[in-house]
């Protein structure tokens, strides 16, 4: 606690105010004399020996003729000491004396004005009067000092004259703040300052913790300054004092403060757990006076205990921070266990393209799956890599720049699928987009797609729009609210990420951010405009992503903070020799798969989301046939993986690969 002592003559201290009762346990600025109690007013007598070698000085001083009665030295003293704190009077005396001392008749005058000068405009100590070598030979009358003696007993024994406070120095000392202790950010840091003229600096003594630092304290261009470097805990007591007031008054400044270095106590119970997308509740318990902060929320301390609400999606560990007014700090983790969304039954899907499904005979072997109780997902196409969406969806510039096409009916295959117990997700290519692509770039918004750092329409696979672009995003998440108007269970975004590529060939503008944000922002706003839904939303990502995710701007733990599911593309055929230290991973589907998505499983952990993977049904250099499917199945399993995707080009699978046991959804 720091602590300033205040002058007992009012504010700024010093010869012009009179005397108030000083606050109880704090030093004052005070006067060489004792202090006393007069009316409920706290006064300080002046010194008496200045006192006594005032009068004595007017006393012994003989009257020059020619000099008017009023300028005698007698009576100047006489009429100062009957009000010693009027400013005025004191200005008029120093002006007579400085006078008196130039041009009086007789050296003696001259003589006793110099010596009260010296007393009480130089404020010296009446000591120093014999150094001063006065033109005559001067001598105290002793029946005048006996008077004087008399008349200083009874100033202090609260007699006639009230004891006024006069003229003390006014010292100007700054430190720490008042009422804040010193913590370890301004520890060692402490700075105090005396600011005055010359003469009043040089007469300043400076204690600090008892021990006389006069001789550290640095001055230049009229202020002192002293820094005591680091200090242990504990009150700690800096005190400047100065002489030279009027009639031999002396100031005192004085500053208390407390060093504290002590972190707050900090008690937080865990690890927590909480549901996807639920709130999920904070409490503890920590110091009186702390300010507490959980996962970047304010906290409100009552008693001690502290209790806060941490709106979903929360970060994957919760950081709680106490802090002291002394600006000490105690951190504490804790990790918290998200219970992802899941549907009814785990997904055992197909993928099937707009064209597939509007063809009789693949949409025929498809449902033949589901009969057999093999798969219990369809996953169709809303918008596929050509930019096409083959259910016609009511986007009026899908419509307008050629992209709606009515090849399958959404609504009529939703109301089917349900029908008969099976989950419908809708795949939806985002920034892999030909069609809007060239219609931005045509119709002069080339701020819409990828470019190359020369501004040139960025070539990579046909046509990729720019994923920082609000129009662009607008677009994909109005289709995918089109579908979850007609039914579809689940949005699954593919391509939701930058050409992968030296991403030093790329220039997206309007990107302010990195684009792992960009993505992640885009998750976001999709997530909060299908809410009102209550669809599932999931993202399709690179396999390489939960290593490498730089290189398509997929960063899988904050992209998992906004979705309810990962769905890494997680071929054996698109891993290359010794990748996971597989030697030929299209080889060895199991190894592939089951390390692999040991990472991502790491990776969502402390999210909302699960991982549903892509597996392969397909052959790219090596044949795959039920064995190899049922491998890469078997490996999800492996790592608590009970969910998948498979994927065939032509959406043809290989029915022996699955069990003949597929949970259904209730129709």
């Amino acid at each position: 606690m720091s602590r300033e002592s205040l002058s007992p003559s009012g504010e700024g201290g010093g010869f012009r105010g009179r005397a108030r009762r000083a606050s109880l346990n704090h030093d004052t600025w005070g006067l060489r004399g004792p202090q006393r109690e007069l009316q409920g007013l706290s006064w300080v007598v002046v010194d008496e020996a200045v006192v006594a070698e005032v009068r004595a000085i007017g006393a012994a001083t003989a009257d020059a003729p020619g000099v008017h009665e009023r300028d005698q030295v007698a009576t100047r003293v006489e009429s100062l000491l009957a009000d010693p704190d009027d400013p005025e009077l004191q200005d008029e005396f120093v002006r007579w004396a400085e006078r008196t001392a130039a041009r009086a008749p007789t050296a003696e005058m001259r003589s006793a004005a110099r010596m009260l000068l010296v007393l009480l405009r130089d404020g010296a100590p009446p000591a120093v009067l014999h150094t001063v070598d006065p033109p005559i030979s001067f001598h105290v009358n002793p029946r005048v000092a006996v008077a004087v003696g008399i008349v200083v007993a009874c100033l202090t024994a609260g007699g006639v004259m009230a004891a006024r406070v006069v003229s003390t120095p006014t010292l100007h000392v700054s430190g720490p703040p008042t009422d804040v202790p010193v913590g370890p950010a301004t520890d060692g840091r402490l700075v105090f300052k005396a600011s005055g003229s010359p003469a009043l600096l040089r007469r300043e003594r400076w204690t600090f913790d008892g021990h006389d630092v006069t001789k550290l304290v640095q001055h230049e261009n009229g202020t002192a300054v002293f820094l005591p470097g680091h200090l242990p805990e504990g009150a700690h007591q800096l005190s400047v004092t100065a002489g030279g007031g009027f009639l031999g008054a002396s100031g005192r400044k004085t500053i208390d403060f407390t060093v504290d270095l002590t972190p707050p106590f900090l008690d937080v119970p865990g690890p927590f757990h909480t549901n996807a997308w639920q709130p999920l509740h904070v409490s503890g318990r920590t110091e009186d006076d702390a300010r507490v902060t959980v996962a970047g929320y304010k906290a409100i301390v009552d008693d001690g205990g502290f209790s806060v609400v941490v709106p979903a999606p929360q970060p994957r560990v919760i950081t709680v921070v106490a802090t002291d007014p002394a600006g000490n700090s105690t951190v504490e983790q804790q990790p918290i266990t998200v219970t992802p969304r899941r549907p009814p039954a785990p997904i055992r899907a197909v993928h099937v393209t707009a064209d597939a499904w509007a063809n009789a005979d693949l949409r025929r072997g498809v449902l033949a799956l589901i009969r057999q109780h093999r798969i219990n997902t369809v996953e169709i196409d809303l918008k596929d890599e050509g930019g096409i969406a083959g259910w016609n969806p009511p986007v009026p510039l899908a419509r307008t720049i050629g992209a709606a096409q009515p090849i399958f009916d959404l609504a009529a295959t939703v109301k089917r699928l349900h029908a008969m117990g099976v989950r419908v997700i809708g795949r939806l290519v985002c920034f892999r987009d030909p069609i809007f692509a060239t219609a931005a770039w045509n119709g002069g918004r080339r701020d819409e797609v990828v470019q190359t750092p020369s501004g040139a329409e960025y070539a990579g696979y046909g046509g990729f729009t720019n994923f920082a672009n609000p129009v662009v995003r607008a677009y994909n998440i109005a289709i995918a609210v089109a579908a979850a108007k007609v039914g579809v269970d689940d949005i699954l975004y593919d391509y939701v990420r930058r050409p992968d590529g030296p991403i030093s060939t790329m220039r997206f503008p309007g990107l302010h951010e990195s684009p792992s944000a960009a993505i992640v922002e885009f998750l976001r706003e999709s997530r909060i405009a299908l809410r009102p839904y209550h669809v599932f939303v999931g993202a399709s990502v690179f396999g390489i992503a939960a290593i490498r995710p730089a290189e398509v701007a997929q960063d899988i733990p904050q992209m998992a903070r906004q979705v309810d599911y990962i769905a890494p593309l997680d071929y054996p055929s698109h891993w290359g020799p010794g990748d996971y230290g597989v030697a030929d991973p299209n080889a060895e589907p199991y190894q592939i798969v089951v390390r692999t998505l040991g990472d991502f499983e790491r990776e969502v952990t402390g999210t909302p989301a699960r991982v549903v993977p892509w597996l392969q049904d397909f052959s790219l250099g090596v044949t795959y046939g039920p064995y190899q499917v049922r491998q890469e199945i078997a490996a999800a399993r492996q790592d608590g993986i009970d969910e998948f995707i498979l994927w065939n080009p032509g959406a043809v699978y290989t029915k022996d690969a699955l069990d003949p046991n597929a949970p259904k959804e209730s129709p």
